[in-house]
């Protein structure tokens, strides 16, 4: 139990060494201050010590950048001298260790560097050393940039070169940015940037080089000042000549049209500025200038036979020029602008077949269910027996037992047979053999007379 205790005793003791020797009395939140010239710096110093319960000691000192270093005050909790050439330039207050520079200019840059004593009253003898370094740099904010451009005119592509400057009245360690159609620009194998960005030499100009530039001009203490923006004009082309219609049939570089129809040739290129165009009809080798601009009106009831077409598109400002040639034939597209023009009613025609196929459909359901022999022969079977009794008188008869017997029908084929075979006929037939000599036995069933009847 005894060595339990010690064991416990030791640990906490290591401990405590430990978080002595690893505390923080002093701590700095920035380590680098970027100051404004002419404005005041503050140097702040946190303390994790309590100030009644200690003695202080301590100096700030200030290394420039050319490597000279000067103490500027020495403090105790008390008292602090601060050195002559700094007494109205540097506040130190104690007991806060902290230093204020007023007044910033460029020669208060540099590393300022603190150096502290710390003794506690309750370990008397014992001096805990603490230093801390903190470097200031000192900037003017940037004007607004001014941005030129030479030549100042519009410049011909492959031909010409364009140098941007960006500029600033006021501002140190400016860093600039330039930007195209506000898209940042890097170096590549046209552009080339000075060390500091501020000139910006395109060598050739190209047609993507056309469009909006400014530059954005930045330090430490300027989060970007934006310059107006310049227009960059580059003349180029023609590219990409393509003539087109919304007549007709086009094949590759054929052009078909219907007979006597008009038709109207649009003919168009990327150029900057304008083309200009010319139409040029070839027949039998021979070429003549038709018409200028870039729309083409041909009457086909003027054309013979196929003719070959060219337009040309010509830059004044690049000295450039393309041609695109076509040929021209005059021929029936019946059958394809049918298809064309058919594609808008084919449903309907779709409707109106399947319509009157059901149509007919539904007539020969009536027919063949009204007129079929055999449904109308068993129509009369099934008749009841008083109405096959009743007595049927017809011309030249007195009664209708004297039609009992076998009869025979003879047909001869013709135009009338059709008409002869109808409805009526066939309700007297108990089945149809030929239709051209056949015996039927008409009467099946023979009534009993009254005698008979009596006799029975």
């Amino acid at each position: 139990m005894e060595a339990t205790g010690r064991t416990a005793l030791y640990i906490c003791s290591v401990l405590f060494a430990l978080t002595e020797v690893s505390s923080e009395y002093i701590h700095m939140p920035a380590l680098v201050h970027h100051g404004i010239e002419g404005d005041p710096l503050f140097l702040f110093v946190e303390t994790h010590f309590p100030l009644d319960d200690a003695e202080i000691q301590g100096t700030w000192s200030h290394t420039k950048l050319s490597g000279s270093r000067t103490t500027l005050v020495t403090f105790t909790k008390d008292t602090a001298i601060t050195d002559m050439m700094y007494r109205n330039h540097v506040l130190f207050r104690e007991p806060n260790v902290s230093l204020l520079i007023q007044n910033l200019n460029q020669g208060d840059e540099g590393t300022y560097h603190l150096s502290l004593n710390i003794e506690f009253h309750n370990k008397t003898g014992q001096v805990i050393k603490e230093e801390r370094s903190v470097r200031v740099t000192v900037d003017a904010p940037v004007s607004t940039p001014v941005i030129e451009k030479s030549p100042s005119y519009a410049v011909v592509e492959d031909k010409a070169n364009v140098t941007w400057t960006c500029s600033v009245e006021r501002g140190t360690r400016v860093v600039f940015q330039w930007l195209r159609d506000n898209v940042p620009l890097v170096p590549s194998d046209r552009y080339h940037f000075s060390r500091d960005n501020s000139t910006l030499l395109i060598s050739p100009v190209k047609k993507e080089d056309k469009g909006t530039y400014r530059c954005v001009a930045s330090n430490p203490v300027s989060p970007g000042e934006d310059s107006r923006a310049l227009e960059l004009n580059v003349y180029y082309g023609p590219y990409n000549l393509e003539v087109s219609s919304v007549q007709g049939l086009r094949t590759g570089e054929v052009f078909t049209i219907n007979p006597g129809e008009l038709v109207f040739f649009e003919c168009q290129a990327d150029s900057n500025p304008p083309n200009s165009y010319v139409w040029i009809s070839k027949r039998r080798n021979a070429s003549q200038v038709i018409n200028e601009g870039p729309r083409l009106e041909v009457r086909s009831y003027r054309l013979a036979q196929a003719e070959q077409y060219l337009c040309r598109a010509f830059n004044n400002a690049t000295q450039k020029q393309d041609e695109a040639q076509f040929t021209l034939v005059v021929a029936s597209l019946g059958t394809e602008k049918h298809i064309q023009a058919g594609g808008s009613v084919s449903w309907l025609a779709v409707i109106t077949v399947c319509s009157l196929f059901v149509i007919g459909c539904m007539l020969l359901f009536f027919l063949r269910r009204n007129c079929h022999p055999k449904r109308v022969l068993l129509g009369i079977y099934n008749r009841p027996f008083t109405e096959q009794k009743r007595p049927h008188r017809s011309a030249g008869h007195e009664d209708a037992t004297e039609d009992f017997g076998i009869y025979e029908f003879v047909s001869i084929p013709g135009k009338s047979e059709s008409a002869q075979a109808s409805c009526r006929s066939l309700a007297r037939l108990e089945s149809l053999q030929d239709m051209h000599t056949t015996i039927y036995d008409v009467i099946r069933h023979v009534p009993e007379t009254p005698s008979q009847s009596l006799l029975k």
